[in-house]
């Protein structure tokens, strides 16, 4: 099926050679009645423009034979070359391709300008609550799926969608895969997905790529394909479906956390060692959980060693990242604490503004 870009392109295309068709019509029609005919020019462009448009007035000046039979081809080469960009015309207008035009530049005009943002390809039943989680936390995103139904469904729930094959490298790049921070690759097809993944990181080796994958031979293959992190909804749905047995009001206070009304979140934050005030000092001298409220789960040194649950004499070091949880406002006044210069400057341009 033809994307919406291709149909529009169709239709422009048939239009402009519809008119361009018609010019040499006429164009035709105006040098024999004034090279062969020898009339005058003007008298040449008026016969044209009455034979094309069929208004039925006589002959501007006399014609013999050779002159008759040549109106009528031109007469029939205009009605023909008329009807067709009126018939392509009637279609633009039925099927909405006009609207459908300002709609992709406008949708091309937001495209260009996106920068760090987030890529979800696919928008089944897994995009649509990726695209729900994103939307809830302000995140900026962009969805590609080559399915006119699935991207019809995420515009009319206010979503910037696209029409395109997620993998083709073509498609990444319009998406500004380069400039882009994340790309989730949610098809119900490993092989897609396995695409998606090697051509988004042969493009943007920096990109944080993340893969559904429907068994484990998938996720070994994904990993290897270079995705940071491969999620297994069958997999992830069974344990966590174990644990609501075995461990009910773990889940349930996991929920409360991940769930779209939650009152929790979990977020974290990379130490500047430049910029942040508590970097070098333990956890304890910093007094992030009495300034702020939130609490640190857990502390990723930049060598990847993980320490959770760590303690009030844990060092917090340059390049660090701190998984913490807390509510919306403690968790605010926490990125205070660990990055004054942003803040400030984030206050300053609200303030003038």
């Amino acid at each position: 099926m033809d994307s919406a870009e291709q149909k529009y392109r169709r239709i422009r295309t048939e239009l402009q050679i519809g008119v361009f068709a018609l010019a040499l019509v006429f164009i035709a029609g105006t040098l024999w009645y004034s090279l062969i005919e020898g009339w005058h020019w003007l008298d040449a462009v008026y016969m044209t423009t009455i034979t094309l448009t069929t208004v039925g007035y006589g002959e501007t000046n006399p014609l013999g034979s050779r002159g008759r039979i040549f109106t009528i081809v031109l007469i029939l080469a205009g009605v023909l070359t008329i009807g067709y960009i009126v018939n392509r015309f009637t279609e633009a207008i039925v099927e909405g391709y006009f609207i459908e035009g300002r709609i992709l530049k406008q949708q091309r005009k937001f495209v260009d300008s996106l920068v760090e943002h987030f890529i979800i390809c696919g928008f089944g039943r897994i995009g649509r609550q990726i695209a729900t989680e994103f939307a809830a936390e302000g995140t900026k995103f962009v969805i590609v799926d080559a399915n006119s139904e699935q991207v019809r469904i995420a515009q009319s729930e206010g979503y910037n969608a696209i029409q395109a094959d997620a993998t083709l490298d073509e498609t990444l790049l319009k998406m500004r895969v380069r400039q882009a921070t994340c790309l989730v690759a949610a098809l119900p097809s490993d092989a897609e997905n396995l695409y998606i993944i090697l051509s988004a990181k042969t493009l943007n080796p920096n990109i944080r790529a993340i893969a559904r994958a429907s068994n484990e031979e998938a996720v070994l293959k994904l990993q290897r394909a270079g995705a940071d992190k491969v999620i297994s909804p069958y997999i992830t749905g069974a344990r966590r479906m174990a644990a609501a047995a075995l461990r009910p009001q773990v889940m349930d206070f996991m929920d409360g956390i991940v769930d779209s009304d939650r009152s929790f979140y979990m977020e974290e934050f990379l130490i500047d060692a430049q910029t942040c005030p508590v970097a070098g000092l333990s956890l304890r001298e910093a007094r992030l959980r009495s300034q702020s409220g939130s609490l640190v789960l857990a502390v990723r040194r930049q060598n990847g060693t993980l320490i959770v649950g760590p303690t009030g004499e844990t060092i917090i070091m340059g390049d660090d990242m701190l998984i913490c949880m807390g509510t919306a406002d403690q968790l605010r006044v926490l990125n205070q604490i660990l990055d004054p210069l942003t803040s400030a400057s984030d206050r300053g341009s609200l303030n003038n503004n």
